[in-house]
């Protein structure tokens, strides 16, 4: 975690939040009390930003500053807005892709999933505001530069944008091994939104409950699951193919 990705200090942060800076997480110092503390905490909560409480020697790691127990990593992409930017790409485009990421949580395979997401038209990812791998100087790495060419909102449920896209008539489409079927068997031509889950224990149960398709990828090997990296990019892929012939 860079220096220039941190912000430290309660005041700081507070005035960070205020101004809607794109915030991973909240490191705070576990034990903290005072009024300026809790009144970062409501901030935190009010806002439904990423935070979780720590040890001091975790933040005197993170920086060499007084940080009054509490820093704030910073992302270097700025999230879009969720419904004002789905609303956009649903008026003004025939076919729209979109990307649900249900607890991805590691920062390479988020960065090389946004770079395969550029690559295959996917014209906006959507990723849960809490448990979701941050945007930091790895996942730019990792996307080669792709995470400042495409659309990425945070949501404070994956549910949320379910809801939403489903009502705008959004067919949706779960990556689950536990699927009936293969991608190859399904239509994906129309305005369409994948969810890809997370790399332990895939899509959470209660959002697999909401979709549209279960699918999943024929495994020849005796090797149980791909990388979600790698399954994400099949089933860009197969969207790409089927569009394109």
């Amino acid at each position: 975690m860079k220096k220039g990705n941190l912000i430290y200090g309660i005041r700081a942060i507070i005035e960070a939040i205020e101004a809607a800076k794109p915030i991973n997480k909240i490191y705070l110092q576990r034990g903290l009390s005072g009024d300026l503390f809790k009144e970062l905490e409501q901030h935190i909560r009010r806002k439904g930003l990423s935070s979780s409480y720590v040890p001091v020697d975790k933040l005197n790691k993170l920086t060499t500053n007084k940080h009054q127990g509490a820093i704030a990593s910073i992302s270097p992409v700025a999230f879009q807005d969720f419904e004002a930017t789905a609303e956009k790409i649903l008026t003004s485009t025939e076919k729209p892709l979109f990307l649900i990421l249900d607890g991805i949580t590691d920062v390479r395979n988020f960065g090389a999933i946004i770079r395969t997401a550029e690559c295959t038209g996917v014209h906006l990812i959507i990723v849960s505001k809490n448990g979701a791998a941050p945007i930091n100087d790895d996942t730019i790495k990792t996307s080669a530069g792709a995470a400042f060419n495409i659309p990425i909102a945070k949501v404070d449920h994956i549910k949320d944008a379910l809801f939403y896209l489903q009502a705008s008539e959004v067919k949706i489409v779960a990556a689950t091994e536990k699927a009936p079927m293969d991608i190859y068997q399904v239509d994906l031509t129309n305005p369409l939104a994948i969810i890809m889950g997370s790399e332990d224990r895939g899509i959470n149960p209660s959002v697999l409950n909401l979709v549209s398709e279960k699918t999943k990828l024929p495994l020849l090997g005796s090797i149980a699951s791909l990388n979600v990296s790698v399954a994400c990019g099949v089933f860009l892929y197969e969207v790409v193919r089927q569009r394109m012939g």
